[in-house]
């Protein structure tokens, strides 16, 4: 095995990450050396390179806070086994996933669903196991149970709000799943053809007159929001008396401005999901809920970039334009 190897650092806040040739890492007593055959890029990937992150990093650093690998040596797994990397500071503490091989410690490590390709053994963790919260756990949908099972959801209109996304998509597949009429609101045109198929279709540009509609008609029982910014509240107009909105994400604004008097009016609940308190449900959730992808009855879109492209899938994301999630894919010399 060579002394080095490629891997994509950031040297400078802000600044697009580049390929170099860095030494190869070594493991300790409790530690797993694996070969990284995708790696995520994600928001807070892109949070942490911008120097925006309360955790920041020794520049330089290898960035990648997920991605999925085998194990090339360790004193407890088998060489060849496929597993997950994510937690245990990569990416913030500790060298990332955005290299031909990474270090971390055995007992963070998770196995893959057989039959999951790479690219969505890299990604799929976030967007599963948020929409499985955001639905299920916070947002109550239908019959609630605690498994894959679908609920009895028959009564619900649910909208999810940036549906083209990856979470969003994955909300809007698992409320079909369910039995629920979905609602996607989108961009653009171009966003609405990728909604998954049975979603009805609100495109912010053009469906003025649809929308209109809906915050007088109110028809809406269940609001899931990965948008945020200043037009969360005018979204929960279009949410029933007794209904729930589910914050989820904030890629239109960090902040929301309340009305409280007309709030306490519309009389709907406003609820966060926090991933990062529920991780270790989370993992649970993940890996009682992977086989679905496995067998196809969930899609996750994923684009995939080679190391030297690591920039601008940054770009792509901050702008909105990725189709799903993104991915570097590793030299394989």
């Amino acid at each position: 095995m060579s002394a080095t190897m490629r891997a994509v650092r950031v040297r400078d806040w802000g600044a697009a990450p580049e390929v170099e040739h860095v030494p190869m890492p070594r493991r300790a007593e409790g530690e797993t050396l694996v070969r990284v055959d995708a790696a995520a890029v994600g928001h807070l990937d892109r949070t942490v390179a911008g120097g925006e992150f309360r955790m920041k990093p020794t520049l330089p650093y290898v960035g990648g806070v997920e991605g999925c690998g085998r194990v090339v040596a360790s004193d407890d797994l088998p060489e060849g086994t496929r597993v997950m990397l994510r937690g245990a500071g990569l990416g913030l503490v500790r060298d990332g996933t955005w290299a031909q091989y990474v270090v971390v410690p055995t007992t963070s490590l998770s196995p893959l669903p057989e039959g999951m390709s790479p690219a969505v053994g890299a990604t799929f963790f976030l967007p599963l196991t948020t929409a499985v919260t955001a639905l299920r756990t916070v947002g109550r949908l239908g019959s609630w149970n605690d498994g894959p099972e679908p609920t009895a959801a028959r009564d619900e209109v649910v909208l999810v709000a940036g549906a083209a996304g990856a979470v969003g998509s994955m909300v809007a597949q698992l409320a079909l799943r369910d039995g629920a009429r979905v609602l996607g609101l989108v961009l653009d045109r171009e966003q609405a053809q990728r909604l998954p198929e049975g979603v009805e279709p609100l495109v912010a540009a053009d469906d003025g007159e649809q929308l209109s509609r809906l915050a007088g008609e109110r028809p809406v029982t269940l609001l899931v929001d990965t948008l945020g910014g200043a037009g969360l509240g005018e979204r929960m107009g279009w949410v029933r008396a007794g209904g729930r909105a589910v914050a989820i994400g904030y890629v239109a604004g960090e902040t929301a401005p309340l009305d409280l008097p007309n709030w306490l009016l519309l009389d709907v609940a406003l609820l966060p999901v926090n991933m990062i308190r529920r991780n270790r449900e989370a993992r649970a959730l993940a890996e009682q809920w992977a086989p679905l992808l496995v067998s196809g009855q969930l899609v996750l879109d994923v684009q995939e970039f080679d190391f030297a492209e690591a920039g601008r899938a940054l770009d792509l994301l901050g702008t909105g334009q990725l189709r799903g999630r993104a991915v570097l894919v590793p030299p394989t010399d």
